[in-house]
């Protein structure tokens, strides 16, 4: 065996043998200053400790020491009624410590009883059942917690394993605390009957055998039992405090004195109100000034250090992060970070940040959250964060949106306006800034809170800044909805599917078609303003074409055709839909033009002449339909529907192209026009 664990065994062996055999006072009193020192170290010890864990012995210890102080007891009994000498140490605390009165030991000793049994030992021994109880009942869902980050590749295998070994550990160890507090609690009740032992046993040996007088045996024995019962009760008190240091003690960074620091001082201007209070009570009470305004003017210097000292910390941290992040800059190990990407940005001037900032009444953040829920609502599109940010480079009034780092939108605003835009009756002019609403196109006016009641009584529609910048954001986000979708969105949506249709998910990914296909036809759809939330009627579709057809083209045909009722619900106004039909010499040249390739797909070839005279006839009818006020929409055969729609979107890509197969048979069609070449 080590020398270290048999000096531990032989020590256990002695501590029993001091109960059998008589020691010499000197090796006692030795003894007695040994049990003090192990309290006050294992006190210390406690209150460094960061984590209960820390101090896994201390259950041990804690039997251990107490059954030292104990062995001691019986020594020291033996030594005081057979000898009455207990010693120079018990001596000194029966004479010194409580100035040689029987009366007023006894009164010390029983108050070191009642705090350390009642308050203390009481305390610990419930706070360590509770801990024993809940850290049992936590077990379970610990473990299950950490198989779950184990899973998701959070963290490792042998990390896992550590931190299961720590819960186990835990358990332990306040089940151990539970049982250990009771030793405590005995050697209290101990103490007690040790004293009442050694002072009726003392008087009846000093007056029988030693042949002492009844008021010198009482004073006597009276004065060495309550000495010894010192000794032991002040150990026994220091280790009671560690128990109850270790069972309420939580996780933490730093020792006990760190924390008790950091968090009971965290806030001097309390100490402020502590100083005042202290010198008011000095004023109207017979307390007097001179004890009051020394300890008030410490708590206000204390508060005033403190402050001080917490401002230095916060600039000091300040120009580390500045430093830290200078220094990130100059790194070139750092430089990649400079590639990341924000999907969406929205760089606004100095002039628009009341508008993202709530304290100052600004609602675009909010209304940026009702933009992505209304697109996961309407189009089945879950939009990345907007990332606001403030660009000095910018006018004060203007904002730019970007997707990816490249603009894609910018306008401009001005707090304290209003935009007036007149919904065509005919009123009068009014004053203010004339521009050109960014979402639509439309002429406005930006007008003041004086002008705006009359622009409202003239009939103009109102809107404020925020209104102006979110439906701007809402219709160019629309545009580039289908740019938004990638693989890793399109993943998610996959896997979310997979949560309620799993068989349908397996059936077609990976087996008849990729996630980059599959994200095609959802961009295709996208890209007219299908939506795409009725995901598992999209895939049934795509798992029944699948096997005969890869083209994303063909699948979003097919896909569209399956997509009839919301198609229908989409364009249709009370049942009834207003289109502009392809005529039979516009479908007869399309046709025509389509050629088939190699690898079987299909593509349009035309020449000049007739693309020309198609797209002039389509902007014509496109022109005459919005000058009446209506919304152009054509109607074509399903053949042609993706070869029409490539010529539309050259002249307005908003207008869409249905095929007859897109709409439901119950809808009424009404002509409005027929384009023809």
């Amino acid at each position: 065996m080590k020398i270290k664990d048999l000096s531990v065994l032989v020590v256990v062996i002695l501590v029993v043998t001091m109960m059998i055999i008589p020691m010499p006072t000197i090796l006692l009193d030795f003894l007695l200053i040994i049990n003090i020192s192990l309290s006050v170290l294992i006190l210390l010890v406690a209150m460094n400790t960061k984590e209960a864990l820390d101090f896994s012995i201390f259950p041990t210890a804690l039997l251990l020491t107490t059954l030292f102080r104990l062995a001691l007891n019986v020594s020291t009994t033996r030594s005081i009624l057979s000898k009455a000498d207990g010693g120079k140490v018990i001596e000194t605390f029966g004479s010194f410590v409580i100035g040689g009165s029987p009366v007023v030991g006894f009164v010390v000793f029983l108050i070191l009883v009642v705090i350390n049994f009642i308050v203390i030992t009481k305390g610990s021994e419930r706070v360590a059942e509770v801990a024993a109880r809940f850290t049992l009942d936590a077990m379970p869902g610990k473990q299950m917690s950490i198989d779950a980050d184990m899973n998701a590749g959070l963290i490792s295998e042998q990390e896992a394993r550590m931190r299961r070994k720590k819960i186990e550990q835990e358990a332990d160890f306040y089940g151990a605390m539970d049982g250990a507090s009771k030793f405590v609690k005995g050697d209290a009740i101990a103490g007690i009957v040790i004293l009442v032992i050694n002072v009726i046993g003392g008087f009846a040996i000093g007056i029988a055998i030693h042949k002492m007088g009844f008021a010198e045996a009482a004073n006597t024995y009276t004065l060495l039992s309550v000495g010894d019962g010192l000794v032991s009760q002040v150990p026994a008190l220091l280790i009671s405090t560690a128990t109850g240091i270790t069972v309420t003690r939580a996780s933490s960074e730093g020792n006990l004195g760190t924390d008790i620091l950091q968090q009971i001082f965290k806030y001097p201007k309390l100490l402020y109100i502590v100083a005042g209070t202290i010198f008011l009570l000095g004023i109207f009470t017979p307390i007097g000034l001179i004890l009051t305004i020394p300890v008030s003017g410490l708590l206000a210097f204390g508060a005033y250090t403190m402050q001080k000292s917490f401002r230095n910390a916060d600039l000091a941290k300040e120009e580390t992060i500045k430093a830290e992040a200078e220094e990130e800059i100059r790194s070139p190990e750092k430089v990649i970070n400079l590639l990341q990407l924000d999907p969406l940005e929205l760089e606004i001037g100095y002039g628009l940040i009341p508008l993202a900032d709530q304290k100052q009444g600004g609602d675009i953040l909010d209304r940026i959250v009702m933009i992505r829920r209304q697109f996961a609502i309407e189009l089945g599109l879950v939009i990345p964060t907007i990332r606001i940010r403030d660009n000095l480079q910018l006018m004060p009034n203007q904002y730019v949106l970007k997707f990816r780092g490249s603009r894609i939108a910018s306008g401009e605003v001005y707090l304290d306006h209003f935009l007036a835009m007149n919904q065509g009756m005919d009123g009068g002019e009014i004053d203010g800034i004339q521009v050109t609403e960014p979402a639509f196109g439309l002429p406005a006016v930006w007008v003041n809170v004086e002008e705006k009641q009359k622009a409202e009584l003239l009939g103009y529609m109102i809107v404020d800044p925020s209104s102006v910048i979110v439906t701007h954001l809402t219709e160019v986000l629309k545009k580039y909805a289908y740019q938004l979708l990638r693989r890793e969105e399109t993943k998610e949506l996959v896997d979310h599917l997979k949560e309620t249709h799993p068989n349908l998910v397996e059936e077609l990914v990976p087996n008849l078609l990729t996630i980059g296909e599959i994200q095609k036809v959802l961009q295709n759809l996208l890209r007219e303003q299908i939506s795409i939330r009725d995901l598992a009627t999209i895939f049934e579709t795509l798992a029944d074409y699948a096997g005969f057809t890869k083209d994303p083209r063909v699948l979003t045909e097919y896909v569209r055709q399956s997509l009839t009722r919301q198609i229908t619900e989409q364009y249709a106004e009370n049942g009834v839909i207003h289109v502009l039909t392809a005529g039979a010499t516009l479908e007869r040249g399309i046709s025509d033009s389509i050629q088939q390739t190699e690898a079987g797909g299909y593509y349009l070839s035309m020449d000049p002449q007739t693309s020309k005279r198609i797209t002039e006839e389509l902007q014509r009818q496109i022109e005459r339909v919005i000058k009446a006020g209506g919304q152009p929409i054509f109607l074509t055969s399903p053949s042609i529907r993706m070869y029409l729609k490539q010529f539309v979107d050259k002249i307005m890509p908003t207008v869409p192209v249905l095929s007859y197969t897109e709409l439901e048979p119950d809808v009424e069609i009404q002509s409005i026009g027929v384009v023809n070449i």
